[in-house]
This record gives C-alpha cells, structure tokens and sequence, in this order.
C-alpha cells in the first residue's frame, strides 16, 4: 500500500482530521470499532460513535458533530447532511434534495494510508499492472477522489500536520508512470539504431569474405584447368603429357601427315619429309625419310624413295610410304627449288644456326652461307642450306639441313589459313592434285602455329645399311610420332637383289626384274654403270651364298660369277648386268 493518496481510490472525507495533532490539547479522540481514531471536541465530551446491525457507522446526532470540514475548513456544509441505505445496504448521504453514494470501505483504505504515512514518510508509489483500471463508483461525484485540503503551512495532508518533511508529493509529480518516457524512446531508437548499423557491417564483412571465399576457389579452378590442359598437352617442362600413357596409344591419337618433296631442279635430287600435325597432343614434327629407304611399288617390287620419287612420281611414292609405314598420308607437296626460293622470300627471310659453310656458286665467289649461330638467310642462301651435302658426308647430313629450313620457315609463315593461303597463291605454284592451295594454307598454318610455340620438332628416321627399319625405328618414329605398324617383310625369306645395268642395253633392267619377281625374290633397282663384258653376283654375308648362287641360276648366270664382296646397302644381293646377259 502507498504512503500517499491514490487518485483512483474513493477518499472519506470523515476519515480523519488533518489538523489533528495541532488540535490534541483542544480535542480528544477515541477508536472506534476498526482501530480508526474519533476526533471530537472535548468541551461537548467524547464523542460516541454508533454502528447499525450491518457494521457502518452511523452518522452523528445532530448538533453532536463539530461541522468540521476535512477539505481545511475552507468550505462549510451548506446543507445539513442525512444518511440512509440504498436497496443493497450501502449508505446513502442525503444533501440538498439529492443522494450521493457513499462507498462503505472508503473510510477503512483512507486510515490504512494515513496510518502507512505517519510512520514511513518515505514516498513509494504502488505497482499496479498496466491492463488494471481503477473502478469507480456509479455516481460521478460520490466516486471522485477528495482532495485534501491545505494547511494553515501552505502544505497538503496530513504531511504539514503531522510536522513531516517539506516534500510536498502530489500525485501528479508520479505522472511519468503512466505517460511514455521520451527520453527512453529515443535511447531505444539510438540502440536500435546503433545495433542495425552494426549488424549491415557484419553482414558486409560476411559478404566479402564469402566473395574473397568465391573468387579464390573460382581462381584455383581456373589455375588447375589450365594446368591440367597443359600437362594434358605435354607443354610443362620435365613432365609427360596424357598422350605418352597407355591410355593416350598412339594408334588413337588424331593426325595430319602430308609429305613435301625438295626436288633440286640443278641436280636432280630429292629429299623427302612428312610434317606431322597431331591435333591430339597438339604437337608437330617434321620426320625425314632417307633416300635410302626401301618401299615396294605396286607390283610388289622394292625400290629406294629417292628413285620412286623421280620414277614413279609423287603419288606413286605416297601410297608405297603408306604401306611401308602403316600410317595416313593425306597429300604431298612437290617444292621444287624456285619456289622454296620464293617461299623463303615471301616470309620474310629465316633465323637459324648453321652447321656447314656452304661455298659460292662459282670458285672464287663468297660463301652463300657461313657457318655460325643466328645466321639470317634469304631465299637463295636457304636454298643452298638445305641442298647441301659435302664431298665426305652421307645424305643424312643434308637431309637435315633441310630439316632446319622448313622448320625456321614455319616459323615465319602466318598461322591464319587466310594468310597463309594468301603466302602460297603468291608462290604460283602448280600442286599436284587433290592438294588445293586452300588445302596447303590451312596445313601450313596449322603447323605454324605449333612452330611459333615451341611445339614443333623434327626428327630423322633411322634406316639400315640395307634401307630397311630398325626395331628402334619403329617403335620410336612409326609407332609414337606417325602412329602406324612397319610392315613385316622377311629379308631371311625373301632376299633383296639390287640390279645396276652395265650391259649397254636399257632392256635388260626390264627383263632382270621380270625374272626376279617370277622367281620370288624382290627386285631393288640400282641404276646403270659403265658397260662391262660378264656380268657378277655379290653378296656381303655368307649366309647369302646359297641365295646368291640361286639368284644367278634364275637369271641365267653361270656360277663362276658369284663370288662375295660389298654390294648395295639396301640389298642382300646385288647383280652387275653385263654384256653376257641374254635374259
């Protein structure tokens, strides 16, 4: 309970006298029934209060009450007040013609809180929970709450009477209770504000970081594909790409083979290359083929490449490579000399290190090319490179040179089909057909493309004395680089025999092949010599002797012309046709 008046609680105005204790040497007082003090006026006696059979007070005789108003005495009755009850038992106060309903308990919770007052003079308010509303009394004046009057000190209550402290606590100084704090609102709205700017940073921060989070992985992705496709590519250094492992054969790898045919227009000699484009491994290599290599022709006779190519033409020696090799040669390209010259011109020059000095035309001309690193050629000094083979040198040597030539010029070629179809149609080149110059542009560009980037190479097939394959060969060129199988031919089976004509008659190559071919040997054409009377049969091992003696049976030949000694490197036997030969 509150030590100060509840504006919402009905107050008795009979209750008790707020200058009571000013008055105690003037009046006495009594407790009635409740504990409640009685003042009165002690000249007229003690005042006796009575209570009808509900336990209300009754209201005082007339005359035997003071007419003291509680309100401070500001204010006298002007009617003489009378009581009664209602038809629920609650007394009624008759004033002036009308009633006013008196509330029963107010009297008991007025002297609770004036007795609370005196003593704890420490103000409280009472709690009372938002959703309670106070309950008046039906009659609008008999419920307002009295106001109590103002002492003689200028203070309110029983607080000037009793001599309490100057506080003067009125009942609207506790207003805040009920009305809505501003200041705390906007405490609130600063907290609530503060806290939303804080939480849109965390939520940026977090944001970034799962961006830093994404971009990362994203670029270890980007880094790994790219390192995955260039080992897939075989481009990293020291490491194997995908195609060198089992699961990469080469039989199933995807490649471009076209064969080019250096003809020098001076001496007649070729030199032979297959450029390879393996769109697989994204490699190039350009392979050289020795003239000394042998291929069989159609008719199931062998003969070396150099004479297939300038015999037999450029078609007739694709399709035996073909057979020999077991790979896919698509087209051949026939560079004669001037057009090589031309070549060389149109891109521009080429940049390589020689390993000859190749002497001048002429004697006492200056060298068409020295020896040296980073030597620039144009088109004349390119192709006195690449066709230069020196007086002790094999035709290996100069088959290499070529080698550098076409690589340095793929180089220099543009790696668009557009442009370097545009470098071949300046050549004027007649191509043997089904080689179109579209077809040649985009081939070269293609290989281009690898030459520029380090992806280009070239290697030198290696052939036997007899112009046959090693094991070494095949597994190394034919089987990795151009993907194909050697075909096996038995040289312990079927013997080679070289024929060179020096019987003065160009008939008796003719008719020497024809017998061979009948007897089941396979015939090797090796050119004419000089005309001699008797005609020899050579063979270099002696296991051959029993084949060399059947071979000049076949051609009929007497057996004093075998004999062993150095024959042909790409046969087994070799025949001298000489004037003694009818066939």
């Amino acid at each position: 309970m509150s030590d100060r008046h509840d504006p919402y609680v009905p107050q008795d105005p009979y209750a008790q006298d707020p200058y009571a204790q000013e008055r105690q040497g003037q009046q006495g007082y009594t407790y009635d029934a409740y504990g409640q003090p009685v003042y009165h006026d002690a000249s007229q006696g003690p005042y006796e209060q009575s209570y009808d059979r509900y336990g209300q007070p009754t209201a005082p005789a007339a005359g035997s009450y003071d007419g003291y108003d509680p309100y401070g005495g500001q204010q006298q009755h002007q009617a003489q007040q009378e009581y009664g009850y209602d038809a629920y038992g609650r007394q009624q106060v008759q004033q002036q013609g009308y009633a006013q309903q008196y509330d029963p308990y107010a009297p008991q919770q007025q002297a609770q809180q004036t007795q609370q007052a005196q003593q704890d003079w420490i103000p409280q308010q009472s709690p009372r929970p938002p959703y309670e509303q106070p309950t008046y009394a039906e009659d609008p004046q008999a419920a307002a709450p009295a106001e109590p009057a103002a002492g003689p000190s200028g203070r309110s209550g029983a607080s000037g009477a009793s001599g309490a402290p100057d506080d003067d606590y009125r009942t609207e100084q506790f207003s805040f209770i009920e009305e809505p704090d501003e200041d705390s609102e906007d405490v609130i709205d600063w907290l609530k504000f503060t806290e939303s700017r804080t939480e849109r940073r965390e939520e940026a921060r977090r944001r970034g970081r799962s961006r830093i989070v994404a971009l990362s992985v994203v670029l270890a992705l980007v880094v790994a594909g790219g390192v995955g496709y260039l080992w897939w590519a075989g481009k990293l250094p020291g490491l194997a790409g995908a195609d060198t492992g089992k699961a990469a054969a080469a039989g199933g790898q995807k490649r471009d083979v076209l064969v080019v045919h250096l003809r020098d227009t001076k001496s007649g000699n070729s030199s032979t290359a297959l450029l390879v484009d393996n769109e697989t491994t994204h490699k190039g290599t350009t392979v050289l083929l020795p003239n000394s290599l042998v291929i069989a022709k159609d008719d199931g006779s062998a003969t070396t490449l150099a004479r297939s190519v300038k015999q037999d033409g450029a078609d007739a020696t694709q399709d035996s490579l073909n057979t020999l090799l077991g790979t896919d040669v698509k087209a051949s390209w026939r560079l004669d000399t001037p057009y090589l010259e031309n070549l060389v011109e149109t891109v521009g020059g080429i940049t390589l290190d020689t390993d000859a000095t190749v002497p001048g035309a002429k004697k006492g001309d200056s060298p068409q090319v020295k020896q040296g690193r980073a030597q620039d050629l144009g088109g004349p000094a390119a192709v006195a490179y690449a066709t230069y083979q020196g007086p002790r040198e094999t035709q290996t040597a100069q088959l290499e040179r070529f080698g550098q030539v076409m690589q340095a010029t793929l180089k220099k070629v543009s790696s668009d089909a557009d442009g370097a179809t545009a470098t071949v149609k300046t050549l004027l080149q007649v191509l043997d057909p089904p080689l179109t110059e579209a077809e040649l542009g985009s081939s070269l560009a293609q290989r281009a493309a690898l030459a520029k980037t380090g992806a280009y190479r070239t290697t030198l097939l290696p052939v036997q004395a007899n112009g046959t394959l090693s094991q070494s060969a095949t597994n190394a060129v034919v089987k990795d680089v151009l993907g194909g199988t050697v075909k096996k031919d038995a040289p312990d089976v079927v013997a080679r025999v070289a024929v060179r004509n020096a019987s003065g008659a160009a008939a008796a190559t003719g008719k020497a092949q024809v017998a061979l071919l009948n007897g089941g040997y396979t015939f090797v054409d090796d050119g004419s010599a000089a005309a001699r009377v008797t005609s020899q049969v050579t063979y270099a091992d002696a296991k051959a002797k029993e084949k060399a003696t059947e071979v000049a049976k076949t051609l009929g030949l007497p057996a004093g012309a075998v004999r062993q000694g150095k024959g042909a490197a790409n046969a087994d036997i070799t025949v001298v046709l000489g004037r003694d030969f009818k066939g």
